[in-house]
């Protein structure tokens, strides 16, 4: 019998072994306890923890006991913890099922100054509230001796988190553990702004409105919205966990400095799609990790989308929070969409409006990613969460935006400025004003064309957003942290950081010899005058 012998064929066999496994990233499994937020935000952190959990890492969810999301034992363990209510601040639900009606109202103002400062104030009572509300959570977490000595015991090698609620940084500096955050806010804003270098002569601050590129007066705005974020955060926000800093970890610590101290900040940020700014060695962009190519659709949706014939599909979708909204207005948007050639995918759980169309398809659920693939779909109507913006943009889908919270706002301003958007005011919008704005975006393709090439830079990469993301994870995690990229600026004051003291002193010298020169000069001119008047 011809061929290699056996033991020929084991020596092939073995080598081939060894070359497969050489060829195969090695990673060790890390233990990895995962601090998240609700809604869009979690959606982000299961996404990223489920690519985490196929490369074999153990994942430990903390979770407020009023938290949306649900249990997924083959994904992640979990921790509940129980949080007594504070008689002081209002429920989640309150507070949210009011700050949605209240937008609305401001919306309908918020072209005028006035209207956009109530509605910024707004906002900024919406965060206050829900910060304090975080509060129990936080104090019944370091409160817990038991849970803590667990976490001691349990070895994590790395804390996983949205920093949006201090609750994942302080548990970091208190178990003394590598943190990574998977972010694009933090609890009083925009998260570059708390760490990378931000000049407000071309980097807008979040919720102006403004560009990248601002005249004078745009510019004293942006400035004058710094300064009031800033009074804001010293004064508002950072006092909520200045206390619980200064009762559990210490007396010299404080929120600001312990957020500052992450390893690594996986940011949702592709600047395709935002404005470019300043950044630091350890923020690590990820923008549009959660998208993927179009899976086929469920049998049901399929048939819809596929009646749609030439004319094709539009998908609508208002986000995680907003299921409904008031009649009057829902009945104007169900009259534009009724009047469209387009067969409509609306994601929509309240009551049916009367005036809804043939052509339009309620559902409580949809599975957005892939209607926004299928080769049939013409626009988008949105508003504005990022996550729809970023999957719109990954399979090259116009958007007409209707902002209600937020960066929703920010995100359509962005778009639109690159001619992929249009964008409407929701609060006052017309049936009228949306239909000519379908009518604009599905037919003019300028729209479908700039999206298309906003798509085509987004998935020009040397790697995608979620192998840079699971990459970054596990470097924290393989070296134990990677100070070695975090900057020192969290250790300075303020007035250090901004050489307030080195100004001060160079001018004090430069005022000092001012004075001795002038100084030196009058007597030298007293001498010579002197010495003239003896001779005369």
């Amino acid at each position: 019998m011809g061929g290699l012998g056996w033991r020929s064929r084991s020596n092939v066999i073995f080598i081939l072994g060894i070359i497969f496994a050489l060829s195969c990233p090695i990673t060790q499994a890390a233990r990895i306890l995962v601090v998240p937020v609700d809604g869009s935000h979690w959606i982000n952190m299961k996404i990223l923890m489920e690519e985490l959990n196929l490369r074999g890492h153990n994942m430990t969810v903390l979770c407020y006991s009023a938290n949306w999301y649900k249990e997924r034992p083959d994904l992640y363990q979990t921790i509940i913890v129980q949080a007594q209510e504070n008689i002081e601040a209002p429920s989640r639900k309150e507070t949210m099922d009011k700050f949605l009606v209240m937008s609305l109202d401001r919306l309908q103002n918020s072209h005028t100054l006035w209207g956009n400062i109530m509605l910024q104030i707004l906002m900024v009572t919406f965060t206050y509230n829900v910060q304090r509300i975080y509060q129990n959570f936080n104090m019944a977490i370091f409160e817990n001796k038991t849970l803590l000595n667990q976490f001691e015991n349990a070895n994590f090698d790395l804390i996983l988190t949205d920093p949006i609620f201090g609750t994942g940084p302080m548990l970091a500096y208190y178990l003394k553990v590598p943190l990574v955050y998977n972010v694009r806010w933090q609890m009083n804003g925009e998260a570059h702004f708390l760490t990378a270098p931000s000049p407000l002569s071309y980097v807008p601050l979040q919720n102006s409105r403004l560009t990248d590129k601002m005249d004078f007066l745009q510019r004293t705005e942006n400035v004058i919205h710094s300064v009031v974020q800033h009074l804001l955060s010293e004064f508002l926000i950072f006092p909520l966990y200045n206390g619980i800093c200064h009762r559990y970890l210490g007396p010299d610590t404080d929120i600001k400095s312990i957020l500052l101290r992450a390893d690594v900040w996986l940011m949702r940020v592709d600047f395709v799609f935002e404005f470019p700014r300043p950044t630091m060695p350890n923020i690590v962009y990820i923008g549009g990790f959660q998208c993927k190519p179009a899976r086929p659709l469920a049998a049901e949706f399929e048939e819809f989308v596929q009646s749609s014939g030439k004319h094709g599909l539009v998908v609508m979708s208002l986000g995680t929070f907003i299921h409904s909204l008031p009649m009057e207005i829902t009945m104007k948007i169900a009259e534009a969409l009724s009047q469209i050639p387009q067969k409509v995918i609306w994601k929509y759980d309240g009551e049916t409006p009367p005036k809804i169309g043939n052509n339009t398809l309620l559902a409580k659920w949809i599975p957005q990613n892939d209607l926004l693939g299928h080769p049939n779909t013409r626009a988008f109507v949105s508003h504005g969460g990022a996550n729809g913006i970023y999957e719109a943009i990954y399979h090259g889908v116009p958007v007409i935006g209707m902002p209600l919270l937020f960066d929703q706002f920010d995100n359509l301003l962005k778009l639109e400025s690159r001619g992929a958007a249009k964008v409407i005011n929701i609060a006052t919008v017309h049936s009228t004003d949306l239909l000519q704005a379908l009518n604009e975006v599905i037919n003019d393709a300028s729209y479908g064309d700039n999206m298309k090439r906003l798509s085509a830079l987004h998935r020009d990469q040397p790697e995608s957003p979620m192998e840079r993301a699971v990459f970054w994870v596990e470097y924290v995690a393989r070296h134990k942290g990677a100070g070695h990229l975090r900057s020192e600026s969290h250790r300075l004051p303020w007035y250090a950081y901004y050489c307030v003291d080195v100004m001060i002193f160079l001018l004090s010298v430069l005022l000092l010899l001012t004075v001795l020169v002038v100084g030196t000069l009058k007597k030298l001119c007293r001498i010579v005058c002197g010495k003239k008047q003896k001779t005369e």
